[in-house]
């Protein structure tokens, strides 16, 4: 049977449990189609990497509405799969997408990867689709997991390659920026490109007890959905918080220009943006 476990949150992860478990992993959970089409493309690869069997034990960390987390559940029917992210919202509709998809040895955790008492040596693999570029203490978090597994087990990770690889997130941006030089976040805090330094997230995973660490460039198109209209809507929605500082006409012209980007953008099959990823391997000794 699926079912839900309750959460554990560390204290550095503070902040991006009351985002997940709140506005945020609330707007996700709503849009959770267009949110698992959005990065689709890349499914594959991971889970090749993550060399799964048929009697696989595997831990999805981050695992939203669950797309990664069926995905590697059918492709290890004798086995097992615990999907573990910070939004309830999320993690409801896993459940209920997971028990649709019948797929019984899959089963969810409503906690924080970091800390999560996960039995030592219980799994064979660790996937994580943009889960592991938001922890609050990524060497403590690496070693969480490579406690979890077993010796030899391997890790699968996808994360983002630097904002400037990444077309959907430079033209968004300037889209809404409204001709402002917004700030970059700092290299060191939680966000989409926390991870996006090979030699910085070497070092996070190699402190966290992995080895055999290698990074390969993954690209594929970011689909926001089938028109402009819905891609508009979507996006306008999930980063309103560009608009912060804005006056009213600096707005309407922000989201002019993002609607003109977006047309621009739409395809025959959609509307996509170039994205380039790592998808970085890695094993417990």
């Amino acid at each position: 049977m699926t079912g839900i476990e309750t959460r554990h949150v560390d204290p550095s992860n503070a902040e991006q449990a009351r985002a997940w478990d709140g506005d945020e992993g609330a707007y996700w959970a709503r849009h959770a189609d267009l949110f698992e089409q959005s990065t689709g493309g890349y499914d594959g690869r991971m889970l090749e990497a993550a060399g799964l069997t048929e009697t696989s034990r595997i831990i999805d960390v981050g695992c939203g509405s669950g797309d990664t987390a069926r995905a590697a559940a059918t492709a290890a029917p004798e086995g097992s799969v615990l999907g573990i992210d910070l939004s309830q919202d999320l993690v409801e509709v896993a459940r209920q997408r997971a028990e649709r998809a019948g797929l019984a040895n899959l089963r969810f955790a409503l906690g924080d990867a970091q800390i999560y008492p996960f039995e030592p040596g219980s799994a064979d693999c660790v996937i994580s689709k943009t889960g592991a570029i938001f922890f609050g203490d990524p060497v403590a978090a690496f070693g969480n997991l490579a406690r979890a597994l077993r010796p030899g087990g391997r890790m699968s990770l996808l994360v983002w390659q630097p904002a400037d690889d990444n077309e959907w997130f430079l033209d968004i941006a300037t889209a809404l920026s409204g001709g402002r030089q917004l700030p970059a976040p700092p290299p060191d805090a939680p966000g989409p490109f926390s991870l996006g330094d090979p030699d910085r997230a070497r070092a996070r995973i190699e402190a966290g007890g992995f080895e055999d660490i290698a990074f390969e460039d993954a690209r594929e198109p970011m689909d926001f959905g089938p028109d402009a209209d819905t891609a508009y809507d979507f996006i306008a929605g999930l980063l309103s918080w560009m608009l912060d500082g804005l006056d009213d006409a600096g707005r309407v012209r922000a989201l002019g220009d993002l609607r003109s980007t977006v047309a621009a953008h739409e395809r025959e099959d959609g509307v996509q943006f170039g994205s380039a990823m790592w998808l970085i391997t890695a094993v417990r000794p």
